[in-house]
């Protein structure tokens, strides 16, 4: 098929890779991109001109300021930006006709489609399809889905939407799920999906606090058997207590819907509490570093800045939010010291920085509890058991 992509950036660039090894795709993006088996036209009209299917991914954002790396409980509740989507549908309209399904990916809220996108696409015709994708791994995503997410005007398996899954089916694993609902159903079985994913983090760490305050207790014990629990607790996903939620979408999904909750009249904002809860995990963790760097008389180092391993995206870091505390009580942290010196270190992502030469008088926090050391001292944040 002849595919148009809007939007190679994060998300995008991979997601049209993997379409360009079976179908004929080109791209376009404001910024400059290069594409590994695929050609960027420099305009939206060309991008259109002659492409059955039209993939929009552009951002929804909001402000630097509410991206997660620092604290945003105290901030006033906010809606995504949909300027950057407006305009893109609006010009998509101009050099579109009835031939020609537009499917956009990014994340709303629900009920922004009938709001504010369907009444700019009065040439075309429209189907949402927002993506269930982690950073660092989108082609693997792309290629095995946990599901396939399909909203259409009236949630049924249209025409259209049963021309996305014959494209799906080219490069999809035979036997994925697909999920077809209305618009709004679509924009909340996305944003929910993220969210509950947020909650999940923030109960697991929730009961680390507990355990780092209560004593003889091992989060790793507790959490172990509610994963286990498959009959009224679902699967083992999200159960490993340790940073917090981060990524560029859990902590900004769950403030937009804070101002969901607030619009609607709700009278209560589980969203908020879930912010709140990452914040105040953070800041728990930090105040352990700093009270460890003061009696030793020690820096604090935090190995694994990103939000995880194995990408550079900033979005929403964890290891960004605990330095942002750190910084509160009087102690300016670094990230990601490629010279070793003795410190107090935090190991930031799971998994990672085990072969780190941690020099000798220092202190390693693993909120992970998986590296084990006898040349430092080593602090299993969140399993306080004797004899551990």
């Amino acid at each position: 098929m002849k595919i148009g992509f809007i939007g190679v950036g994060k998300l995008g660039k991979d997601a049209a890779e993997i379409m360009a090894e079976k179908h004929d795709v080109i791209g376009y993006d404001v910024v400059s991109v290069q594409p590994a088996n695929f050609e960027m036209v420099p305009t939206i009209e060309e991008v259109c001109k002659d492409r059955e299917l039209i993939f929009i991914a552009v951002p929804t954002p909001h402000h630097p300021d509410y991206d997660g790396r620092e604290p945003t409980s105290h901030l006033p509740n906010k809606d995504f930006d949909y300027s950057i989507v407006n305009n893109v549908l609006d010009e998509v309209n101009k050099h579109t006709n009835k031939e020609q399904l537009v499917v956009l990916i990014s994340t709303v809220l629900p009920g922004t489609i009938r709001r504010e996108f369907i009444h700019r696409l009065s040439n075309t015709r429209f189907i949402y399809n927002p993506y269930l994708i982690a950073m660092g791994t989108v082609k693997w995503d792309m290629v095995n889905p946990e599901m396939v997410i399909i909203g259409t005007e009236d949630g049924t398996m249209t025409g259209d939407a049963k021309l996305l899954l014959d494209f799906y089916k080219t490069f999809i694993k035979p036997g994925t799920r697909y999920e077809v609902g209305t618009w709004d159903e679509a924009e909340g079985i996305k944003i929910f999906y993220n969210t509950f994913i947020s909650t999940k983090v923030a109960l697991v760490n929730m009961i680390q606090d507990v355990a780092e305050r209560n004593g003889n207790m091992n989060v790793d014990v507790v959490t172990g058997a509610l994963e286990r629990s498959t009959y009224r607790i679902l699967g083992p996903a999200y159960m490993k207590a340790g940073m917090g939620d981060g990524g560029g979408c859990h902590p900004r999904d769950n403030i937009a819907l804070r101002y969901m909750a607030e619009s609607l009249g709700l009278g209560y904002d589980l969203f908020d509490a879930i912010m709140l809860a990452r914040e105040v995990q953070a800041k728990n963790m930090a105040l352990k570093l700093v009270e460890l760097a003061k009696e030793n008389e020690l820096p604090i180092i935090i190995l694994g800045k990103a939000y995880k391993p194995d990408v550079h995206y900033l979005d929403g870091s964890s290891s960004i939010l605990v330095g942002h505390y750190c910084k509160e009580e009087g102690i300016v942290p670094e990230y990601d010291q490629p010279h070793p010196y003795k410190a107090v270190y935090l190991l930031g992502h799971m998994g990672k920085h085990h072969d780190y030469n941690f020099p000798k008088g220092s202190i390693v926090v693993d909120p992970w509890r998986a590296f084990i050391s006898d040349d430092v001292k080593v602090i299993h944040y969140g399993n306080t058991r004797e004899n551990c």
